[in-house]
């Protein structure tokens, strides 16, 4: 009897291995068994399964390279900004067809007429609402006369097919009937080639409407496409990096939506009605950018709008500098101009006399340009200009072309006052009839002395047009040479001079003059400072000062005194102007009819390698001499100043003291009344006079803290100096 191993290992069975035919018996193979080990088939199916763990390892591997390269390239940038891009097309695509569906909606039912008398109703504006039914009703009378004549149309150009149709028949019957009796040819022949030839056409539009309806599709899609990126908006999160330096293009929704941004809540619900903003002027392109006039809803201020200037710029997608709402002619319209993308880098370009050409001062200067590219003049006649910002951002520049304008009016008398180490008006010099430049006192003094004479002058042309009555300088009395010449006077750095401790008040106090009645005698003062503030600026020169120039400022005050009173809170800010990012460019008052004005200043060169203001100034001097008049004011001596006389404080005790002792306290206020424009006088106190005689030598007692001054004392002093001066003069 056999053990079951035995059995086993009997009934064992021999698996052969595959051949080259999946298909073949393997009782059949023609393989032979070279060697071989005889396994059970437990180890069989056990080394199959192995086999199977081995090859679903391997299709698992291969499956997670798959998925994980399909992963990465999904999840790549350039796939994700493709994807959006695609997306956004298509979402455009849809927008597109949905305006012109709105729009074709619109023109079947007049909706822009039913929403703006809508709107002019929740308004409460009748002239509107009067305005916009009678425009309605012609529109819906032009309609209805336009379908009454739509018969006649059609009948006539029915008329005219068969007309031109009978008359293309006549023609070739009479072509063939020619044709035949002159002999050239058979009539059968032209009605033939006449036919041929209808035949070649209409197979020509039948080949070419073929790939026309194809491609008609695409061209339909690209319309809408194109439509769709001016009416409609993809949502924020479909933009593309691409897409972030595109323009916007600035329309009517685009305002609209920057607006309802704004979360103003009565623009806010006035939307939410589905009313539209009335349009008095619809956006359209001004010069650089958009121009558009709207009336707000009521409670809104245009004042309000502009002081949010920087949030209404995001929706509108520019630069704050870039958006300028300002008030129109009623509280509740909205002026609003918005430059093109980067206009404020184009700039204004070359001064527009740098090679050639003369001013005649009475009809302004050149000064730069708008940012809608517009050239703008400063008017100088019957003005004052206060100029001014941070430093380096050109208020200098600015002065320096206000006055080579000047200087090419041959008729014009220039001054400069520079009271600082500065080189930037040197090449003015020859040009001027005054030129002082410096912040020594004997500087400062001299630009006193000057403006004395200045304020006099005033007096005097004031004289003169009484004279000759008339109320200001006109150009007539200007060319006479009778001593009503314009005359400009520049103050460069005010502040250095106005601030200065000893002649700053009587400074300040001429320019005061000087700005309140110069202006219609045809004197032109000009004001440059960094820092217009009530101490560095009198009040009253900012005030009347009718033409402001405010560069980059720190703060609102600055920007009041450039622009005038309540400028910032109009929203006329030269504080959103960026120091080295806007050098150059300025908001100005008092230039054209508006309040203020964006201006890219024209720039001069002053420097060695590229002197621009050398050659304007020669070529003023040709022309001066050409006229044969002399430089205007040049026969005008300067005012000398005296050089100060020193004083010798026992001599002035001499004099102001009688006989009997008297406290020190009171006798400062006598030699103050003595010499009053004497420094150490000044301010004079008893204690300080005391320090002073004992620093030569004169001591005064206390008694009871009066300290009083003998003048025997005073007398005995002098004597012994006296002495002292004999012997050394031996």
């Amino acid at each position: 009897m056999t053990t079951n191993h035995e059995q086993d290992a009997e009934l064992a069975r021999v698996h052969y291995l595959p051949t080259h035919r999946s298909d073949s018996d393997p009782a059949e193979s023609s393989t032979e068994v070279l060697e071989g080990e005889i396994i059970t088939d437990a180890d069989y199916r056990a080394l199959q399964r192995e086999k199977a763990r081995q090859r679903y390892a391997l299709y698992r591997q291969d499956a997670l390279t798959v998925y994980r390269g399909v992963k990465t390239a999904a999840t790549h940038q350039v796939t994700k900004s493709a994807g959006k891009a695609v997306l956004a097309a298509g979402v455009t695509t849809v927008q597109g067809v949905e305006s012109w569906a709105k729009r074709a909606w619109d023109a079947s039912t007049m909706g822009v007429y039913r929403r703006q008398i809508k709107a002019a109703e929740a308004m409460g504006d009748r002239e509107a609402l009067a305005e916009w039914t009678e425009r309605k009703e012609a529109a819906a009378e032009r309609r209805h006369q336009r379908l009454k004549d739509l018969p006649g149309v059609a009948f006539g150009v029915a008329k005219v097919l068969l007309g031109s149709l009978a008359g293309c028949v006549a023609l070739t019957l009479l072509v063939g009937i020619f044709v035949q009796l002159s002999g050239s040819g058979a009539f059968i022949d032209v009605i033939t080639g006449v036919l041929s030839a209808i035949r070649w056409i209409f197979t020509a539009i039948a080949v070419a409407w073929t790939p026309f309806l194809m491609a008609l599709p695409v061209f339909v899609l690209l319309a809408a496409y194109r439509e769709g990126r001016k009416r409609g908006q993809s949502p924020a999160w479909l933009a593309t990096a691409r897409e972030a330096d595109l323009d916007a293009a600035i329309d009517e929704t685009t305002i609209a939506r920057a607006l309802e941004a704004l979360r103003i809540p009565q623009i806010t619900a006035y939307l939410k009605q589905g009313l539209p903003l009335q349009y008095l002027t619809t956006a359209r392109a001004d010069g650089r950018g958009t121009h558009a006039v709207i009336r707000l809803p009521a409670g809104v201020t245009a004042e309000k709008i502009a002081r949010r200037r920087a949030d209404l710029a995001t929706g509108l997608h520019r630069l704050a500098k870039e958006v300028w709402p300002t008030t129109g002619s009623e509280a509740g319209i909205l002026d609003l101009w918005v430059a093109d993308k980067g206009a404020l880098a184009e700039g204004a370009g070359p001064y527009p006399l740098l090679s050639d050409g003369l001013v005649d001062v009475f009809k302004g200067v050149p000064f730069g340009k708008t940012l809608r590219g517009t050239p703008i003049s400063a008017p100088l006649m019957e003005r004052n200009t206060i100029t001014g910002g941070m430093p380096g951002q050109g208020k200098s520049s600015a002065a320096r072309v206000i006055m080579a304008g000047a200087a090419l009016d041959p008729t014009a008398e220039l001054r400069i006052y520079v009271p600082d180490a500065n080189f930037d008006f040197e090449a003015f010099k020859p040009r001027c009839s005054r030129y002082v430049m410096g912040a020594e006192d004997e500087k400062i003094e001299q630009i006193l002395a000057d403006l004395r004479q200045l304020h006099a002058e005033v007096q005097a042309r004031g004289e003169l047009l009484i004279k000759f009555e008339v109320p200001a300088v006109t150009r007539e009395l200007a060319s006479k040479n009778v001593g009503l010449h314009p005359l400009f006077c520049l103050l460069e750095e005010a502040h250095v001079a106005i601030q200065h401790p000893k002649h700053g008040k009587e400074i300040a106090k001429l320019l005061v003059d000087i700005v309140r009645l110069g202006r219609k005698r045809g004197i032109h003062m000009l004001v440059s400072t960094q820092a217009p503030t009530k101490d560095s600026m009198p009040r009253d020169v900012t005030r009347n000062c009718s033409n402001g120039i405010a560069f980059a400022v720190g703060d609102h005050v600055a920007n009041d005194a450039l622009l005038g009173q309540g400028a910032y809170a109009a929203g006329h800010r030269a504080t959103e102007l960026i120091p080295g990012t806007d050098k150059g460019t300025a908001v100005v008052k008092g230039f054209t009819g508006e309040r203020s004005d964006i201006v890219q200043v024209y720039f001069l060169d002053v420097s060695r390698d590229n002197d621009q203001v050398t050659p304007i100034i020669e070529r003023a001097m040709a022309a001066i001499e050409q006229d044969g008049r002399g430089l205007p004011g040049g026969d005008r001596p300067a005012p000398q100043i005296e050089a100060p006389v020193s004083r010798d404080l026992l001599e002035d005790l001499d004099e102001v003291l009688g006989n009997d002792p008297i406290p020190a306290a009171k006798v400062a206020p006598l030699l103050s009344a003595l010499a009053p424009d004497w420094p150490p006088y000044q301010g004079l106190t008893g204690t300080r006079l005391c320090a002073e005689l004992a620093a030569i030598g004169v001591k005064v007692p206390s008694s009871k803290n009066r300290y009083p001054i003998d003048p025997v004392t005073i007398r005995e002093a002098l004597a012994v100096a006296a002495t002292e001066d004999l012997d050394d003069d031996e």
